[in-house]
């Protein structure tokens, strides 16, 4: 079976993990609210019959946001996931999925049994192999309709009230930048370009690290099944003390076009890229969502910013300053927290002092603000995938944070946080349903670990080691062979050598050699040989 046809079969049968699944998108779930698909498995809804899960309702928290956003009853995300279902999949054990057919993350195994740790990598420690297979991967996943996944292009309001859904098919990499648009989008309150922009339920806030954090869990597993490389780990990139944009080259993430300034190289296969959801103005201005139609090339001019709000990318020494902070919210819990880890770290509050500065993009912000493109607008900054590796190494600091001070999980805030942010409010767009304070806790407990976070010992097997092994493996077959040859030719040199020597005529014996083997003059000792040889 050919590579394409295979890939196409382990897209086909591998069931979803977020929101729409497509068997929830028809007028009759939309209408019940229930959205309890079967598990193909067994033929029952969430696997009830195999002990995987079993339909329930769903309760959300009813205590009190933040006062950020004073409306009620207006967006679809309000109380997630209750204007579209308030029935879902609860699965059991270390079973997940909207169907319950799938692992936790962690988890693997016909019944989710095994345990396994993987290693996000550096993507510089990565094989000549390995980088060119983490391309390959991005690309295949834009240019591959999701099988199980559609987005919604109405508002609930929009599809009277189910009647008349609104879905639209996107690829698999796209679907994770409709799902970044529509958790920071404006609200819209009808009219034309009347929205509330103060809104953003994966942003500003609390939920800003646990939320991407669970969005690179999903995306990492989503490449895993399209691809069936279930080894895949998302590389991240370190840019601690960088003067440039060192991942911008056309042997990974593109370098920058000779023909614009703005465009990627014509080398970099993402230079054939088309954005989508990166029009918001637009959108609001029409009272319509993002429907993830092609809005043109990816744009990237690292460097080329605005120098004032971003002097210079962070140093090891902001990272450091970020890392000693104690609290991880405090005050209003949004871009004015000061001396809170989350707020520093997104980028809202100076790392030197800890407190809320304006007019400056620092930290997390400031390479998006940096890279002047695409990336540079937070509802369709997923569309570059330079955001992967740098949400990567973003957790990777959280996981630091969580490491060194070990908060217990009552740090995290369960009411007066912005809406979204509480800690039993249910992530936006995610079906399963996840809290965010479920993933205020340490990356081993959700079976990954980062290369450069490891002991020593192991970190030199992941970053050292394992490339030149996996090298070793993918050329193994000229080793052996040139090995076979190189000793077959020394056989024969050897077997010449030896027939000379027995036909060469004895000398006579003497008893005295007519000059030295080495000279043995203090000028030219055995050290000039040493240097000679």
């Amino acid at each position: 079976m050919s590579l394409p046809l295979l890939l196409f079969f382990i897209q086909f049968l591998s069931p979803s993990l977020q929101q729409f699944p497509r068997p929830c998108t028809t007028p009759d779930v939309l209408q019940s609210k229930r959205c309890c698909p079967v598990w193909p498995g067994d033929g029952s809804e969430c696997g009830v019959l195999s002990g995987r899960g079993f339909c329930q309702d769903v309760t959300v928290s009813d205590l009190p946001n933040g006062p950020q956003y004073p409306h009620s009853g207006l967006d679809d995300r309000e109380r997630w996931p209750l204007v579209f279902y308030n029935q879902t999949c609860q699965c059991a054990g270390n079973y997940m999925g909207f169907d319950c057919g799938e692992c936790k993350f962690g988890y693997f195994g016909a019944n989710c049994g095994e345990r396994r740790e993987s290693v996000r990598r550096n993507i510089f420690q990565l094989s000549v192999s390995e980088r060119q297979r983490f391309i390959s991967y991005l690309n295949l996943a834009k240019t591959t309709i999701s099988p199980d996944y559609m987005i919604a292009t109405g508002t609930y309001a929009q599809m009277n009230n189910g009647s008349t859904p609104m879905f639209a098919n996107i690829s698999v990499y796209d679907l994770f930048v409709w799902m970044h648009y529509y958790v920071s989008r404006d609200a819209l309150l009808g009219g034309p370009g009347n929205v509330w922009a103060d809104i953003d339920f994966a942003h500003e806030s609390a939920a800003f690290l646990p939320w991407h954090r669970v969005y690179l869990l999903f995306w990492e597993h989503e490449i895993r099944k399209l691809t069936g490389d279930f080894n895949f780990t998302i590389p991240y990139w370190d840019w601690r003390d960088a003067q440039d944009c060192q991942v911008c080259t056309d042997e990974l993430m593109g370098g920058r076009s000779p023909l614009s300034p703005n465009l990627i190289s014509p080398s970099s296969v993402f230079s054939s890229w088309k954005v989508v959801c990166s029009q918001p103005e637009d959108y609001n201005q029409r009272e319509v969502l993002c429907d993830g139609s092609p809005e043109g090339p990816l744009l990237r001019n690292p460097g080329n910013h605005d120098q004032n709000r971003v002097p210079r990318l962070p140093t090891s020494s902001d990272v450091e300053s970020v890392l000693s902070l104690t609290e991880y919210e405090t005050g209003l819990m949004d871009r004015r927290a000061n001396m809170s880890f989350r707020n520093a770290l997104e980028g809202f509050a100076s790392p030197e002092t800890g407190l809320a500065i304006t007019g400056r993009s620092l930290m997390h912000n400031s390479l998006h603000v940096y890279m002047n493109g695409s990336m540079s607008s937070v509802q369709g900054s997923a569309n570059d995938p330079i955001f992967l590796l740098h949400h990567a190494f973003i957790d990777s600091i959280f996981e630091q944070w969580l490491r060194r001070h070990q908060p217990p999980r009552t740090h995290y805030p369960t009411a007066n946080a912005p809406i979204g942010h509480n800690d039993g409010y249910y992530m936006v767009p995610f079906i399963p349903l996840y809290r965010n304070g479920d993933y205020f806790l340490s990356t081993k407990a959700l079976g990954y670990e980062y290369a450069y976070l490891q002991d020593p010992s192991q970190r030199f097997v992941q970053e050292f080691l394992t490339p030149y092994l996996e090298q070793a493996q993918q050329i193994w077959r000229w080793l052996l062979a040139a090995g076979i040859i190189g000793a077959a030719v020394a056989g024969i040199i050897a077997t010449i050598i030896a027939v000379a020597c027995r036909r060469r005529p004895k000398r006579r014996k003497s008893y005295g050699e007519r000059q030295p083997l080495l000279n043995s003059s203090e000028e030219e000792g055995s050290t000039s040989y040493q240097t000679t040889l």
